[in-house]
Order: C-alpha cells, then sequence, then structure tokens
C-alpha cells in the first residue's frame, strides 16, 4: 500500500501538491493524468526516493522492489539480452555470488544458492528476457548485438524490457509507448494486463489507459483525486461531477449576489445594521465553491483547401525501397478528395517508408509516381521537430511562412495551440517534445495543405491536445494517411485500412479489433515454422511430433487447469475488491448512521485483499510451473 497523507511539494517556488492525500493498494492498476507540468513525474520521483515531500507523510511497505524505465541507456558493448537481463538485479548477485562460491569450493553454498536460482526462475531468464525483446519488436537476430548499436528509439526499448525483467512489486511506467509501434503497444497491453504487482501508469493513450487501468488519478489544481475504473469511467465521472460543481457555483454565485445586495442597501442604516453585520460574517465563513473549468487550451481546426484536383496523387506498380533492398513491390494506390486511410502493418514493414515516397521525399525504384498540379501536402513526421530553427521563436517560424500576415493575426493562430503571450516570441530550444510537435503541427495547418500525411503524429502530445487533433481531422475536407500507434486517433478519423506486410500494400477487411488477431494468428504462424524447422533438422517425424504434442497436453492438462482456476479466483476477488473499494469512495458511508455498515466492509476488504493474494500468489506459481515445464 502507498499512502500519501496531506502531503505538499514544490518544485522551487511552484507548488505541485497542497495538502493532498490518497491511497494506492496492493496489484491496483492506476492511471496518472492532469496537465503537463503538474506533478505526474514528480509524483514518480518521490516513490523512487529522488524527491522528498515538503510537507505531510508519504508511506510504503519496506522493502518492496520498484522497477522503473531509465531515461538514458549507455552506449555499452554488452549485447542487448544481456543488458535486459540485467534487469533482475537478483539474478544477478545470484550469479556473482555462485561465482564467489565456486571459486571458494563451498558445496553447501553452492547448493543453497542454486536452490535460490531455481526458485527464482534464474535458469529460464534468458528465455525471459527473448520474449521480452521479441514482444517489443526485436528480432532472434538482433539479441546478441550491442546495445550501442541501436539508435536512440530502440534503446528506449532495451530500457523497457529490463524494468520489465525485473520481478517487482511495483512497476511505474511514463509514456512507455512513446516509442513504440502498434504491435509492440499491443503486446505490451496485454503483458501488463497480466502484470501481478501494483502499476502506475503515465499515458496520453486513451486506449491504452482504458485497457489496463482500474483506478485513475486525476491531478489539477495541486490536487490528486482517485476514481475507480478505467479511463472512460473517469471521463465520465469528472463531467457529472464538473456539472454539479458548475451548478452548485451559479447558485452560490446568486447566494453571495443577494446577500451583498442586502448588505450594500442596509449597512448605514441603525435597525438593520445588525442583521448586515451578521450577512458580512456569513460572506466570510462561506466556503467559496470554484467555477468549473473543462475548456481545453487548444483550439484549431483546420480551414477548407482552397483547391481539390481528383485524384490527388497516384502510385502505379511501384517497387518502393533502398539502393538495391527492395521493401515494398507491385504498389497501386490512387489517393482522392476524402480519402481518410490509416497503415497498418508490423514494425519495419515499410509504412513510413511509403509514407516517405508519398510525400516526395523518397522516389520509387520502379513504377509510376503523378501528382496533381495543385497537389498541397501537410507532412508530419518525427524527424521534423528536429528541423525546427532552435534559436528562433514559434512567432518566427510563423512569420517565414506568411511574411504579409500581421503578428496580431500569428499570435491569435498560435494561441490555439496554447502559445500564448510571452511563449510565442521564446526560443524553441528548450521546449518540450510534446510543445515542438505542437508547433510543427501548427505550421502544417497554417499551410492548408489538401493531403495531409501524418506518420506518427500523437507523440509527445497530452490527452487534450491528442483530443483536439482528432476533432480537428475529423471536420478536415482534405484527404489522410496516418500511420499512428493511438488507436483511438485511428479509429476517430480513418474509415479506410491497408495492411503493409510481406512486402505489399493490401487493402484491410477488418478493424483494428480484427488486426490485433491477425497479430496473433502471424506469431503463431511464425512459431510454428520455427518449430517445422527444428523438427526436420532433428529427423523427427510427423508421426512421432503428432504422438509427442499428445503426450504433452496429456502431461500438461492438470497444470493447466489448476492455472485457469487460479485465474477465475484472481478475476473473482479483484471484481469484489473493486465492488468494496466502490462503496468505501462514497463519502456517505462514513456518516454516524453508517458506521455499523463501514465495520462491516472495512472487514470484508481484509478478508479480500488477503483472497487475492493468496489467489495471485498460486497463479504466479502455476505460470512458472508451467513455464518450466514448457507449457507456456
Amino acid at each position: 500500500m502507498l499512502n500519501f497523507k496531506n502531503i505538499s511539494l514544490r518544485r522551487g517556488a511552484r507548488v505541485l501538491f497542497n495538502d493532498t492525500s490518497f491511497t494506492i493498494h496492493k496489484g491496483q492498476k492506476v492511471g496518472l493524468t492532469g496537465a503537463n507540468g503538474v506533478g505526474k513525474s514528480s509524483l514518480f520521483a518521490v516513490l523512487l526516493d529522488q524527491l522528498h515531500i515538503d510537507e505531510g507523510d508519504f508511506t510504503m511497505p519496506p522493502g518492496l522492489e520498484i522497477a522503473h524505465v531509465a531515461q538514458e541507456t549507455p552506449a555499452e558493448n554488452c549485447s542487448a539480452i544481456d543488458y535486459v537481463i540485467d534487469g533482475d538485479k537478483e539474478l544477478r548477485q545470484l550469479q556473482v555470488d555462485l561465482e564467489q562460491a565456486e571459486q571458494q569450493n563451498d558445496g553447501i553454498k553452492l547448493a543453497e544458492l542454486h536452490g535460490t536460482l531455481d526458485h527464482i526462475g534464474g535458469y529460464t531468464a534468458n528465455a525471459r528476457a527473448s520474449r521480452l525483446m521479441n514482444g517489443l519488436g526485436f528480432s532472434a537476430g538482433q539479441e546478441n548485438d550491442a546495445v550501442k548499436s541501436f539508435s536512440g528509439g530502440w534503446r528506449m526499448r532495451l530500457n523497457l524490457a529490463q524494468a520489465l525483467m525485473c520481478r517487482s512489486d511495483v512497476l511505474l511506467l511514463d509514456e512507455p509507448t512513446n516509442h513504440l509501434d502498434l504491435d509492440a503497444v499491443i503486446w505490451l497491453q496485454d503483458w501488463l494486463n497480466k502484470y501481478p504487482g501494483t502499476l502506475l501508469l503515465i499515458s496520453h493513450d486513451r486506449d491504452f489507459l482504458d485497457s489496463i487501468t482500474d483506478h485513475i488519478i486525476h491531478i489539477e489544481h495541486n490536487k490528486a483525486e482517485i476514481y475507480t475504473g478505467n479511463y472512460s469511467a473517469f471521463e465520465k465521472m469528472r463531467a457529472e461531477k464538473l456539472a454539479l460543481q458548475q451548478s452548485a457555483f451559479v447558485k452560490q454565485q446568486r447566494e453571495i449576489e443577494h446577500i451583498q445586495s442586502f448588505i450594500t442597501r442596509f449597512k448605514a442604516q441603525a435597525t438593520k445594521a445588525r442583521q448586515a453585520q451578521s450577512r458580512v460574517k456569513a460572506l466570510e465563513r462561506m466556503e467559496i465553491i470554484s467555477q468549473a473549468h473543462v475548456d481545453s487550451p487548444f483550439n484549431f481546426s483546420f480551414p477548407p483547401p482552397e483547391k481539390m484536383p481528383n485524384p490527388l496523387l497516384q502510385l502505379e506498380k511501384a517497387e518502393i525501397g533502398y539502393a538495391e533492398k527492395v521493401i515494398l513491390r507491385d504498389i497501386s494506390l490512387s489517393i482522392t478528395p476524402g480519402d481518410r486511410i490509416g497503415l497498418l502493418g508490423p514494425n519495419g514493414a515499410g509504412k513510413s517508408t511509403l509514407i516517405k515516397v508519398l510525400a516526395a521525399e523518397m522516389k520509387p525504384l520502379k513504377g509510376k509516381f503523378q501528382t496533381a498540379e495543385a497537389l498541397n501536402i501537410g507532412y508530419f513526421a518525427q524527424h521534423q521537430l528536429e528541423q525546427l530553427r532552435l534559436d528562433e521563436s514559434p512567432l518566427w517560424h510563423l512569420q517565414q511562412l506568411d511574411k504579409q500576415a500581421t503578428e496580431k493575426d500569428l499570435r491569435n493562430f498560435l494561441g490555439g495551440f496554447d502559445f500564448k503571450g510571452d511563449k510565442v516570441a521564446e526560443i524553441v530550444k528548450p521546449f518540450s517534445g510534446g510543445e515542438k510537435a505542437r508547433l510543427v503541427l501548427a505550421l502544417l495547418v497554417y499551410q492548408n495543405p489538401n493531403l495531409l500525411l501524418l506518420d506518427e503524429p500523437t507523440n509527445h502530445l497530452d490527452l487534450e491536445m491528442r483530443h483536439a487533433l482528432s476533432m480537428a481531422l475529423q471536420e478536415y475536407q482534405g484527404a489522410i494517411v496516418v500511420v499512428s500507434h493511438d488507436r483511438h486517433l485511428l479509429r476517430s478519423v480513418t474509415d479506410q485500412l491497408i495492411l503493409v506486410a510481406d512486402g505489399k500494400a493490401t487493402p484491410f477487411d477488418g478493424d483494428l479489433d480484427d488486426y490485433r488477431q491477425w497479430m496473433i494468428e502471424q506469431k503463431r504462424s511464425l512459431a510454428d515454422d520455427s518449430d517445422k524447422v527444428n523438427i526436420t533438422d532433428s529427423g523427427i517425424s510427423r508421426k512421432e511430433q503428432r504422438k509427442n504434442e499428445a503426450e504433452n497436453r496429456k502431461r500438461l492438462k492438470p497444470l493447466l487447469n489448476k492455472l485457469k482456476k487460479s485465474e477465475q479466483a484472481v478475476e473473482k476477488y479483484h471484481a469484489e475488491q473493486q465492488n468494496i473499494e466502490q462503496q468505501l469512495a462514497d463519502p456517505d458511508i462514513y456518516s454516524d448512521s453508517q458506521k455499523e455498515t463501514l465495520k462491516k466492509l472495512l472487514a470484508n476488504k481484509v478478508e479480500i485483499d488477503k483472497k487475492l493474494e493468496s489467489a495471485e500468489t498460486a497463479w504466479m506459481e502455476m505460470e512458472e510451473l508451467l513455464e518450466q515445464e514448457g507449457g507456456l
């Protein structure tokens, strides 16, 4: 249990939290939301003992293993898989102790250490690390490559794999999907849903939050409030709360106006002075209700394109790739006004390469590529953030596009992207990744394109900006081609999906849930192919293979049945725990009339928490046993 009681936290002169209390219970999966800069990452720093609260109390059980993703990766010579295994610190220490015991020829110590190594799954560490790397998009051939040979984005994936490798009690993830493609995001989502510990997750991907979290902590106005349920449930509850707050605010303002009017009229009359003074004291005692603010800081839209030629561009029987390496073959694509296309496909299949060809940043190796004379492309890609002039301001960047526009008009336009006041004249260099991405999007919108090519446009953007972008794209009248790991954006703005895989780009007949199933089948097919190769190499006949598989299924069936029962027990007790917590979140339960009910609820919670812990332990033991038996 992580307990924050009446905490206050400052960074310099800035107050992040003031007199804030909330509790995170064991096994909860908690999403942290709130505008950039409200203190989400600072809360992680408190848990990691990198920051200390100024006032109040923070307590957690001693000896908790807390895992988090390192922000930097040293350019090491060690192999990628060894770097990932380093995340299991207990395993690495055991390996050091084993080496020392061998040197000392201490048989008793060696036996003890090997027992511990077996208990923590040390003999399957390489297999665990390999599965993590594969899920995050690494190929088997990359496992032994040196860490320093990977680019920055891939090193961040290694850091994530290292954090997942740790057998942690608490896992802290800050924007883990930023450097992932859609396939890796879906894999990570499934992994986190099975994670048995306590998860604290900062993410601006609402589908990701919805699929994983059972609680949301929302931070605003220097307070953190916890809600039961996923992000969609939180949005609904918060909307209802804000509506009630706004209603109470309006009612109180009328009451204040009435009292103030009485004071003004009668404070000078001797017969009414005492009553007027009473009203003054009533006003002083009144706890002022804040007005509910739900307005987004972002307000922009795409103007209608000046010209909409049909078609906008065409690819016919094109080959796409680099020099001698062909990535995609026989690509035929015609983009017309109103097309809203999402590109799906595994990492490295050629989605970004295809968009570069459409943007005329690359030429096809073969085939025909035609564009309309009035084509006006708006192209967003991550490398464009690096092309901003770091020593210039947002205002300067916009002035380069339109030297005739007035400064007032440009300031008003930038204000829609939350560049306001002095911010429009500040140099870009110290801007965050999110601010730079917003500026590139602002420049793109200002150019009024009739074709938008968007390659991961939501990276670094917070939830409010993602929502504003989604709304603007829904109203956009031109054509769109988008690659994104943000499934909410894909669902909101596309109506046609193209699958880029196996050297082809073909229409995908299905939705994102169907794509997830396609991914699962692809991985299963690859695994089957790998098994066939192993069988051929070892000379085992198909008949013997089927016999072995049948015997293996029979042998593992009792374990699989026990695992299923354990999973059902975890789900049952987890649902009961959530039900009790929801009842405990109701303020009325703490009234004097509800004392007995509260007492029973608290007793039930203690009992359910114990049962859940026992069920989770059994579940993990069964999974570990099945893994050792080759059943997972």
